[in-house]
Order: structure tokens, then sequence, then C-alpha cells
């Protein structure tokens, strides 16, 4: 993997853990960009476009969870959230707000590596906001059909029948890849971990259940009713709707 193409920013208002993550990252050939907070971090956001985001939780102002919240708004960009809190719902509730990752401090800067190489891995797309995309891409393309969205696998993006984008993180987009190759089929938690781990996915098992959450209240017109993604109690997930692929 040739890092020196990808550009990280690192918010953390400890300016200690900044610049020993700056420094580790750069022997990696990592080109690395640091913010104290969240105002600095969305002014860099607005003329620089980035690879991923390590995001800090607990920050003076808004905190790492609103922002990551507001950043899902606009941008597919992949986030590593930094918390010093290790239970399971924590980690939950950041999922929820539209990270694709979290570490618990304190932390291996080698862990964070593999993490940040795994989520690159997995996008291999930088910063996409919604205005700079209005059109579905090219034919060649491999994209699936269903209901009223085409997700086009190659550019990893999700359009509406009036080809409006609809904001995926990396960890939904793959989630609802493994769903869509499987139409009408039931996938139990264990069989789609199996498949995201494929992918490099750290994602554990109550996690499955945010990520379904997410993706039905982005694709259903109902998100309490869904009728694209059925709950099979004691079974797992189905996706209901029919599935045509092209490209």
């Amino acid at each position: 993997m040739d890092c020196g193409m990808y550009k990280v920013l690192i918010v953390d208002d400890h300016e200690e853990i900044r610049e020993l993550l700056e420094r580790f990252l750069i022997q990696y050939d990592f080109s690395v960009v640091t913010a104290k907070d969240g105002d600095e971090m969305l002014s860099l956001l607005k003329h620089t476009e980035f690879s991923l985001i390590v995001l800090d939780v607990m920050m003076p102002g808004k905190d790492g969870l609103t922002l990551c919240r507001e950043l899902r708004s606009c941008s597919n960009i992949p986030i590593i959230l930094l918390t010093a809190n290790s239970e399971d719902v924590d980690k939950i509730i950041g999922l929820e707000m539209g990270a694709d990752d979290y570490l618990t401090k304190p932390f291996n800067p080698r862990e964070l590596l593999a993490r940040i190489k795994a989520l690159i891995r997995r996008s291999e797309y930088p910063y996409v906001s919604k205005e700079n995309n209005n059109s579905i891409s090219m034919p060649s393309d491999e994209c699936y059909t269903f209901d009223k969205w085409t997700m086009n696998i190659t550019q990893q993006q999700l359009f509406d029948d009036q080809k409006v984008e609809t904001i995926l993180t990396n960890t939904e987009f793959h989630l609802l890849k493994v769903l869509v190759e499987n139409p009408q089929r039931v996938l139990s938690r264990e069989q789609i971990l199996g498949r995201l781990k494929g992918n490099d996915s750290d994602i554990f098992d109550r996690a499955i259940d945010t990520g379904i959450s997410r993706l039905r209240k982005k694709l259903e017109v109902d998100a309490k009713r869904p009728k694209i993604i059925k709950t099979i109690w004691g079974g797992g997930y189905q996706f209901m709707a029919s599935v045509v692929k092209c490209g």
C-alpha cells in the first residue's frame, strides 16, 4: 500500500497526542494535518481533501460525536473515533453517529496505523460531498438497482431515482453490499460478520444491528416498518427488494 498518496487529518485537543501521531504516521509516508478542535477541523475541510479523519471524542466546544454526526450529513469520509471509554454502549453510539471505527485510549499507534490502512483499503476514495455529485457514474461501473435506488459498487455511491446521492459510511456501504449481493436470502449476524471481515472490517456483532438501523433510515420510506431490510427473529436479516445487476 502506497501511503504517500493519502492525507490524514488528526483532530485532538491534546497537543502531545497530535504531535505523536503526526510523527508516527509520517514515518509511514502519510501526509498528516492536525487540528486542535472542531472549528479548526471544519475550516480545513473547506479547502483540503482528506482520505481519513482521526477524531477525538472528548474535546472542548463541539465534541467528537457531534462533529461526526455533522460530517455525515455531507460527507462519506472515513472516520476513526478516539475514545477514553471502553464500554460497548459508547462504541455503539459512535457508530450510530456515523463513525467507521473506534479506538480506546490508551492505544498502540501501530494499531491505529493498521485501522487507518484497513479503512483506506475499503474506501480508496477521498472526501466526497453532495454538492460535487449530481449524476450517476459511467456505464462501465459495476452497480445494482433495487427499489428506487442505484448502488454504484465501483464508486461506492448510492443514488435515488432522482439521481440525488445519499451519503453512506464505509461500514454502511459494505453492509449494504453484503445484503444486495444476497437478495431474499436470510443472513445471520455471523454470516454478515464473516463477509464484512473479508473487507478488513473490525465491526462487532452488536454493531450489525446499529448498521442495519442506519441503513433503514436512509433507504426505507418508514424505518419503523421496513420493507426492504426485514428482521428475521432468531435468524438475522433478509433483503427483500428485487435486485438487478448493471454494468
